[in-house]
């Protein structure tokens, strides 16, 4: 139940808090370094995978031992880590192999990746908490 309700809450709180930065940023930042290899509408499809499987990790690696551990810092370090070196691999790949990717673009899109999944981790952690000790209370 932990685990999905974990699931659940870190992909809702992801997709609701990127698509805020990206409703915001992409015309400020990516659309101009990136121009016209964006395409004119998202591939749906491969959006929905990411956004379904990107908060597994965050679940694996810093929400669950973070609750094992009752460490909201742990949630915060290792979800921050999590997006710091996920978010890394795409953008230094995308640095050097793309024309139009700048320095500057991977720079803000390796701190975004690590202030997202650090700050999911943390609300999630903060959420399956309360449930648990909500749950608690109520077993007999």
């Amino acid at each position: 139940m932990i685990i999905v309700l974990s699931y659940i809450s870190s992909a809702l709180i992801f997709v609701g808090i990127d698509f805020i930065w990206l409703s915001n940023m992409m015309p400020r930042l990516y659309q101009p370094v990136m121009g016209d290899i964006l395409l004119a509408k998202p591939n749906l499809f491969a959006a929905l995978a990411f956004y379904l499987i990107y908060p597994i990790g965050l679940v694996v690696f810093a929400i669950l031992p973070a609750m094992s551990k009752s460490s909201l810092f742990f949630a915060l370090q290792n979800g921050a880590l999590y997006g710091f070196l996920t978010y890394a691999t795409y953008d230094l790949t995308n640095h050097a192999t793309l024309r139009n990717w700048s320095l500057s673009l991977t720079v803000f899109d390796m701190i975004w990746g690590s202030i997202l999944s650090g700050l999911t981790s943390v609300l999630t952690f903060l959420i399956i908490s309360k449930f648990a000790v909500n749950f608690l209370k109520s077993v007999p």
